[in-house]
Parts: structure tokens; C-alpha cells; sequence
């Protein structure tokens, strides 16, 4: 109870400061999680579901923008929610991962203090434990730009979002005793658009008005293709960046990540469907949605139009499309452009490659040869409070060693300027996330990475992001400002391989213990683990 007393105390401080000084807005955020009966697929399944819903709530918010959210655990199974996409400056503390965060037990509550610092575009939110992520628990997450940076586009008639992804019709706890079991998960049952399979959620628009889509990858297992039938997208920005405005039929979408697109309804006015389709899979999964003009009221008339399948060149070139603008402003006044990042000096190579091993008789999945295990006490506490003994390091090079099982972190520089390689040897796309940053994508190609392939870097205008593809036998290269001090998860966003050990932790150290660089522990940060009986100073 003192704590509680304690947290409310903080809250209010920080209200009172808000409304003195002028400082950013604060959006409150009362979330209570629960079982229900969801019918996705046409089976009665058990969902997660946030205030009844699923999807979750969406967050709309705006640069800067506080946001206490308070998340009351009505499960039986400990729970948290993280933030994919959204930075947490300073703040580690509240990324919502088991690295970083206690889990909060069934019956109680834990309230996120997050800001949206320096950022905008398009996200969104997810139960991060226990393969929760398969029984829903997700829902977007949008951040506009604060109403005096410039938009290089008009502001669209509507802003809808997409949340499509792979699904399962058994419940989350069968997925999870079938990967602890040792074995792989079968081919997913179908896709989901917005919780709904085919034809389970409309689109109204005006004719001859413009919309924004925001689509993200919610799935657990697989690669889609987004399009409208009839219509052309015109891409504006992926992971908050803005882009280069090049038009699409069709948008590869990999696991995790997020892309918004302009759509024109400049088509005769009737329905058209909205497709995802699985890529990269021998049998192809589809869903569709409805576009429905509202001076019409016809239904679809025609099949669904179809997508690219298992081509791969077709994807590679498609991302090397996806280009920076260098002209508008990002999240500040400044343009995009100004910030240089070819022309850095890195000052560290890692090079990260995915590797499927059988350890002990079961199927498990590593980086560098190591395959994560949860520790007993979150490795941002046991950082925070000196406990030894509970995690371990990960070479930041292949071995070409036996695969083995250990809590890995990787130690890296506060602002440092590395170069990061996804070496991907086997026979499928992978999808890597960073927590805590964007990433700049200066190369991605077939064949092995060397020295050599340097040559070939964008160094001017390439995206920048926080979720990257890396095809089938080949590579991708990323640029990353070390400029988040904190513990951040690195993950497989294939959600088996996450939870089967395709991760790690990289720590990004600073000496100065300085508010400047990372804030204080929070007053109400849950203890667990051998953290229990350590104390928390107040912030």
C-alpha cells in the first residue's frame, strides 16, 4: 500500500509540473486484460482481451505525448504488454519485456509511465510472455506529428488501421505445450485481418477522397502481401520514418513490421476488397476485408486479386525501393536528411547469424550459436541492483561452435555508432527487431557478407527503421546510433523462434549514471526473482 500511495504521489507531481510549466500532455490509459470467447477463424477460441476487445484499444497520441497506462492482470498467468516500435528513451524500465520488466501476477496491477519522446508513425502493442501473443492481446499504436511540423502530404480524409497477421484455432497454452514439448508449430490455420477472417470487417470511404492505412504484421509465423483491389498505395512512412512517396500495387509486409500507404478512392463507385496474403509458404493463406465506397451499395463482384507468392527477388527489390525522404521533417522541424548517417565512422562490427539447433533432444532456435533462456529475475534489475550470476555474454560473431542454452547479453557503448550484419543461412525470411532504436538499412543481399559488400551500401537515403527482413541465404546490413542507454531485447519477430531462444539482450552502457542519459529506477517497479527484497528509490 505505501507504494501505491507512493506512485499516485508521483503521478501527481508530475501533474502539477504539466499544468505549471507547460509541459507535454499526458493521456491516461485504464486497461483491464482478460479471457473471452473470440470465433476468428469460425472455432470458439479463448482470447486475451484488453477492456473486452480484440484487438486492443488503439492508442492515438501525438510527439511527446506522456501516457500512463495502467494494466490490471485479471488472468490466471502472469502478463505484460510491450511497445514494438516505440523507443523509450531513457527508459528501459518500461519496455515491457521479461529482460526489463517483473511480470505482473494475475490479480494485480502495474502502470507503464512512457513517453513518446521524439517520435511519430505508425505501431503497435503486444502481450510480449508465454506465447500470449497467439490468443490476441495486441492493438495499434499511432503517434501524429505535433500540430507545427510539417506533413509532406495533406491530411487524409480518414486514418484506418491494419492488423493483420497468421493465426492458430488452438488456444495459446496448446501452442506453447507443442514448443516445449520440443516440437515446431504446424502451418497456421488462416490470416486475420483486424481479429476477423475473411470479410469480417468494412472499410467505408468517399468517393474521390484520400485515406491512410497503417498496416503492421501482428502474425506469429509469417511474411504477408497487402493490397486493394483496384487501387494504388502510395507509401509515406514505415516504423516513423517518412519515405520517399513511390506507389505500389502491393506491399510485402514481414513479421513486426509497420508501413502506412495513401489510398485514392478514385475507383467506380462499388466494393473491392482488401487482401493479405501469406509469402513465402508452399500453401497460401489469404484474408480479405471490404473497401466500400459509400455512394455504393453493391458487394465485391470479382475474385480477389492475386499477390506474389514465393518470389523472392521480386520482395528484395521492393524493400531497396523503400527510400528515405530527405527533404521532410521527421518528428522535428529539421529535415530528414540532415542527419548524415553515411557519413559516420562505425565503431563496432557485430555480426548476428540465426541458426536452428536440436539442444538436449529438442527443437530450439539461437543467434551466434547461443539460445536464450529466461533467467529467474529480469536482467535489468539484476544490472540495476548488482546481482550476480544471473545472465551471461553472446559473441558478436559467429563461433561456428555447438549450440548451447544461456541468458545472453551483449555489452555495447552509449553512443557508439555500430554496424550490425543478419547473416541468414537458412531456408526461410527472417525478421529481426531492436528494441530502444531505429536502425538505418544501408545493404541486403543473396550470398554471404564480407568486407567487400561495403561497397555496395546506401549511404545517403536509405530507410530508417526498427524491424528488418533477411531473405533466405543472404544478408542485411543496418546502421544503428547507440544512443539509448538501457537494456534492450533483440528478438526473431517469428514468434517461435523468439520464444524457443532467437533472442538476446544488448546493454548499452553508460559510466555516468546520470539522469541525462537514462532515468532512475520507478518508484513502483515490480521485484521478482532475486530481485525480491531489494529497494527502489524514488523518482
Amino acid at each position: 500500500m505505501g507504494e501505491y500511495r507512493s506512485f499516485c504521489s508521483f503521478i501527481f507531481v508530475l501533474l502539477l509540473v504539466a499544468c505549471t510549466s507547460g509541459e507535454d500532455p499526458y493521456r491516461f490509459y485504464n486497461w483491464n486484460v482478460t479471457y473471452g470467447d473470440i470465433y476468428p477463424l469460425g472455432v470458439k477460441q479463448q482470447g486475451i482481451l484488453i477492456n473486452g476487445q480484440f484487438p486492443g484499444p488503439q492508442i492515438e497520441c501525438v510527439t511527446n505525448d506522456n501516457l500512463i497506462v495502467s494494466v490490471f492482470n485479471s488472468l490466471d498467468e502472469p502478463f505484460l504488454i510491450s511497445w514494438n516500435g516505440v523507443q523509450q528513451r531513457r527508459n528501459s524500465w518500461q519496455d515491457g519485456v521479461y529482460g526489463t520488466n517483473c511480470p505482473i501476477p494475475p490479480g494485480q496491477n502495474f502502470t507503464y509511465v512512457l513517453q513518446v519522446k521524439d517520435q511519430i508513425g505508425s505501431y503497435f502493442y503486444f502481450p510480449s510472455l508465454a506465447l500470449h501473443k497467439a490468443a490476441g492481446g495486441y492493438g495499434g499504436f499511432k503517434i501524429a506529428s505535433r500540430s507545427v511540423i510539417p506533413v509532406p502530404f495533406p491530411p487524409p480524409a480518414g486514418d484506418f488501421t491494419i492488423l493483420a497477421g497468421d493465426w492458430y484455432k488452438k488456444n495459446h497454452t496448446d501452442l506453447r505445450a507443442i514448443l516445449d514439448g520440443g516440437s515446431d508449430l504446424p502451418f497456421p490455420d488462416g490470416l486475420l485481418i483486424n481479429g476477423r477472417g475473411s470479410n469480417g470487417y468494412t472499410f467505408t470511404v468517399d468517393q474521390g477522397k484520400t485515406y491512410r492505412f497503417r498496416i503492421s504484421n501482428v502474425g506469429l509465423t509469417t511474411s504477408i502481401n497487402f493490397r486493394i483491389q483496384g487501387h494504388k498505395m502510395l507509401l509515406v512512412e514505415v516504423e516513423g520514418t517518412h519515405t520517399l512517396q513511390n506507389i505500389y500495387d502491393s506491399l510485402d509486409v514481414h513479421l513486426g513490421q509497420s508501413y502506412s500507404v495513401l489510398v485514392t478512392a478514385d475507383q467506380p463507385a462499388q466494393a473491392y476488397d482488401i487482401v493479405a496474403s501469406t509469402r513465402f509458404t508452399s500453401q497460401v493463406l489469404t484474408a480479405t476485408s471490404i473497401l466500400r465506397y459509400s455512394n455504393s451499395a453493391g458487394s465485391v463482384s470479382s475474385p480477389p486479386p492475386g499477390g506474389p507468392t514465393i518470389q523472392i527477388d521480386w520482395s528484395l527489390e521492393q524493400a531497396r525501393s523503400i527510400r528515405r525522404n530527405l527533404t521532410a521533417s521527421g518528428p522535428r522541424p529539421n529535415p530528414q536528411g540532415s542527419y548524415h548517417y553515411g557519413m559516420i565512422n562505425t565503431t563496432r562490427t557485430i555480426i548476428l547469424a540465426n541458426s536452428a539447433p536440436i539442444i538436449n533432444g529438442k527443437q530450439r532456435y539461437a543467434v551466434n550459436s547461443v539460445s536464450f533462456i529466461p533467467a529467474d529475475t529480469p536482467l535489468k534489475l539484476a544490472d540495476y541492483f548488482k546481482i550476480s550470476g544471473v545472465f551471461g555474454s553472446i559473441p558478436d560473431s559467429p563461433t561456428g561452435g555447438g549450440a548451447y542454452l544461456q541468458t545472453s547479453v551483449m555489452t555495447a557503448d552509449f553512443r557508439g555508432y555500430a554496424e550490425v550484419v543478419f547473416e541468414n543461412p537458412e531456408d526461410f525470411v527472417q525478421s529481426w527487431h531492436i528494441d530502444g532504436h531505429n536502425f538505418f538499412v544501408v545493404g541486403m543481399d543473396g550470398g554471404q557478407w564480407s568486407a567487400a559488400s561495403r561497397l555496395n551500401y546506401n549511404l545517403r537515403d536509405t530507410i530508417s527503421r526498427c524491424t528488418v527482413q533477411v531473405y533466405p541465404q543472404s544478408w542485411t546490413a543496418v546502421y544503428m546510433p547507440l544512443d539509448n542507454v538501457g537494456m534492450w531485447n533483440v528478438r526473431s519477430e517469428n514468434w517461435v523462434r523468439q520464444y524457443l531462444g532467437q533472442q538476446f539482450y544488448l546493454r548499452v552502457y553508460s559510466p555516468a549514471n546520470s539522469w541525462r542519459d537514462e532515468y532512475p529506477i520507478p518508484s513502483n517497479a515490480l521485484r521478482c526473482g532475486r530481485a525480491v527484497g531489494h529497494s527502489t528509490r524514488p523518482v
